[in-house]
């Protein structure tokens, strides 16, 4: 009994999410956050390929923090010591991202070795039987995932962009290389802790609306273009949340212990990843554009906008197909509709496209919750 009131289970890990993780991921989003100023900045492809590979390797160990909390809950003071010594290094990670590719490489690359190596003396000192087994198989694919980080720090132009597309494309081909089956997957305390994420990744959008507006006299107009900002971000948060969350959940669970590794990947690690990407370029969409809504939007701040939300989308159809969730392809059509409001900005104003844009997602959402509703299934908000 003591044990599940403190939130975990008899072996050890994780039932709910403790506001300890919590405080990690705010910790984490504010790398969106840099993220975000790094394409509002300098926008254009090469941000977009910083943002993509950036992200990549940083949300690999993130994800690789998730599994290592729900086998081993922060509940003795030294645990608690080493997850803040993981923080410590995620926040150094956010503080080099906006000129790591001209400057501060070797400050990102060392804040990603100690992360990688916190991550790994928890699992090996606090988890279990079957996760030491299974960290000592991907500690060494971590290890040169880290120093490849490490090397692309010391190096400029393409070579650097190079290393580090490589860290993350041996990151994602690990799972495929290794038996990840020691890990165990508690579905509850798994999908909760990647919803929180998303929600506070979700919340950056809010936040962006903000900046976009500061020294700007808050005309009518102004009020309106605030509003389908909210409008936007609010259906970010339905199109995933009304149902997808639950259900995820509910699915995961019903996989056999010993073969939730692999849809626990694919659905909460590589499917998810777009989708914080999509939430990153729509929050510098939003903030690039909600200060000039009576304008026609920049190609820059229009593309990010339209595909920021159409890449969310994906994300979700990948994260349905994962978990075999029904209609992942409306999430297809809904991220092609999405994408056809791109011309409404640049040939009109920048706040038609974000009305189009939020009405668009609205369609799409509601249709299918009309479908699951009619299909009998229900969740806590459909």
């Amino acid at each position: 009994m003591t044990s599940q009131i403190a939130g975990t289970d008899p072996e050890g890990g994780q039932l709910r999410v403790s506001t300890l993780e919590l405080f990690f991921d705010l910790v984490f989003v504010f790398t969106i956050t840099q993220l975000t100023h790094v394409f509002v900045h300098h926008p254009g492809w090469d941000a977009v390929a910083q943002i993509v590979i950036v992200f990549g390797v940083i949300w690999w160990m993130y994800d690789g923090f998730t599994w290592l909390t729900n086998e081993v809950a922060p509940n003795t003071s030294g645990r608690r010591t080493l997850l803040l010594v993981g923080m410590f290094g995620f926040f150094v990670l956010a503080l080099a991202i906006p000129d790591a590719f001209h400057g501060t490489g070797v400050v990102f690359g060392l804040g990603y070795v100690l992360v990688t190596a916190v991550h790994t003396a928890l699992f090996a000192t606090a988890g279990g039987a079957s996760a030491l087994v299974a960290i000592k198989k991907i500690a060494p694919f971590n290890a040169i995932a880290a120093a490849l980080v490490l090397t692309g720090g010391f190096l400029h132009g393409w070579p650097q962009y190079l290393c580090w597309a490589l860290a993350f494309a041996w990151q994602i081909l690990t799972p495929y290389l290794i038996d990840t089956s020691g890990f165990e997957v508690r579905a509850r305390h798994f999908a909760e802790r990647h919803g929180l994420v998303i929600i506070v990744a979700i919340g950056e959008s809010i936040v962006s609306i903000g900046v976009g507006l500061t020294d700007r006299d808050l005309t009518l107009g102004l009020v309106a273009n605030v509003a389908l900002g909210l409008g936007l971000a609010y259906v970010l948060w339905w199109a995933y949340f009304g149902v997808d969350d639950e259900r995820g959940e509910h699915a995961l669970a019903a996989v056999p212990a010993r073969e939730r590794s692999r849809p626990a990947v694919l659905a909460y690690g590589y499917a998810v990843y777009p989708m914080l990407i999509g939430v990153t370029l729509a929050a510098a969409g939003i903030q690039m554009s909600i200060a000039h809504g009576n304008e026609a939007a920049t190609w820059p701040a229009a593309a990010a906008l339209t595909g920021g939300v159409a890449l969310y989308f994906c994300g979700q159809w990948g994260f349905r197909q994962a978990l075999s969730l029904p209609r992942p392809w409306t999430r297809l059509i809904g991220a092609a509709a999405l994408a056809a409001t791109l011309p409404i900005g640049l040939l009109w104003v920048a706040w038609a496209q974000l009305a189009a844009l939020v009405a668009a997602a609205f369609a799409v959402v509601i249709i299918d919750d009309v479908i699951t509703l009619r299909s009998g299934h229900h969740s806590s908000y459909v």
